[in-house]
């Protein structure tokens, strides 16, 4: 594994110097231009988004379709958004970036990028039996296709080059025993979307790692204000829970903000990161966030696809690349605090 790390960052950065070094003027003044632009709308935007599109700056006729299930208000997107639209920016490729929290939309999506003929399509399956018919479509008109994020173990059952992202069920036990060691023994795990395998996954982890008991809870991550009230309404009636996992930013500051407004002295922990996240890690109203780095999640698939398309190359044998989990606490919240205000991280 170590040998493919070294084989793949090498390739990778090989590839992103070019267009990188010819036009590194350029690059820095487009970015100052676009620092002075105003905040478009969450990469995770739900239904009716409008594409994102990066021109390809090197001339490429390459061009990508990131294709993901974000849903309106959700941070974590913009991350995965931001990291393809950069890898489209350094090698010279077109990038299309489309979100739709609705499976059997997110599906239309797909469908849209064949009839476009993309030269890849990026897809995040967090419904991967939804997603089935338009991803082998897409393979079957000769369109290649990498996963990301979610449901890693359909991935090379469908077809898919590669699958790009974390093993939840790893990252939830990881949780889980980091949590244990923080003496909790009854756990809420708050699911923010509704039949998503991945955080079915990581509350399962969660619950092999900690060893004790857990308790899911579903909350609408389009309405976090209410996801509050729904986890402090939960602490408040059942006393014996004295931890908190949320599995998204937002709703971690959320469920930090709750267990303050209850009175409870439950420790909360998150998966993912945030500005807000971050300093409340540093503030030690969160214990520990679970980083996946979601930033590769959107910048690899862009790389994996061009190198595939210009060289043939194939990346992972039939294995998920892995970017994750790492943990931030409050002793390395300082080192990540710039990049996550960057959104990189």
């Amino acid at each position: 594994m170590k040998l493919f790390t070294r084989l793949f960052v090498s390739v990778a950065i090989s590839a992103a110097m070019v267009p990188a070094i010819t036009s590194c003027k350029k690059t820095g003044d487009k970015k100052a231009a676009d620092d002075k632009k105003p905040a478009d709308d969450k990469a995770g935007g739900g239904q009716g988004e409008q594409p994102a599109e990066q021109p390809a700056p090197g001339g490429s006729d390459e061009k990508f379709a990131i294709i993901t299930h974000g849903s309106s208000g959700d941070a974590f997107w913009d991350v995965v958004k931001k990291g393809a639209e950069q890898a489209g920016a350094d090698l010279g490729v077109g990038v299309t970036y489309r979100s739709n929290g609705d499976a059997a939309q997110q599906a239309d999506l797909i469908n849209t990028a064949v009839t476009e003929k993309a030269n890849g399509i990026v897809v995040s399956m967090a419904n991967p039996d939804a997603l089935a018919d338009p991803i082998k479509k897409a393979i079957a008109a000769g369109i290649p296709v990498i996963t990301i994020n979610s449901g890693s173990a359909k991935s090379a059952e469908l077809g898919a080059l590669a699958h790009v992202g974390q093993e939840e069920t790893i990252a939830g036990q990881g949780a889980g025993k980091r949590l244990k060691e923080a003496g909790v023994k009854k756990l809420l795990c708050v699911v923010h979307e509704a039949g998503n395998i991945g955080l079915e996954q990581r509350c399962s982890g969660a619950k092999q790692g900690l060893g004790g008991t857990v308790v899911n809870l579903q909350v609408d991550i389009s309405n976090v204000g209410e996801a509050q009230n729904t986890i402090g309404s939960k602490l408040q009636a059942d006393k014996a829970i004295d931890g908190v996992l949320a599995l998204n930013p937002a709703i971690g500051i959320a469920a930090a903000d709750a267990t303050a407004a209850a009175g409870s002295k439950a420790k909360v922990a998150t998966f993912d990161l945030s500005g807000d996240v971050v300093d409340a890690i540093a503030a030690g109203k969160v214990l520990f966030a679970v980083d996946q780095q979601q930033y590769l999640q959107g910048y690899l698939p862009v790389v994996m696809l061009h190198l595939y398309a210009s060289n043939a190359n194939t990346i992972g044998g039939g294995q998920p690349v892995l970017t994750g989990p790492g943990f931030v606490t409050k002793e390395n919240a300082a080192k990540v605090k710039d990049l996550a205000a960057k959104g990189t991280r």
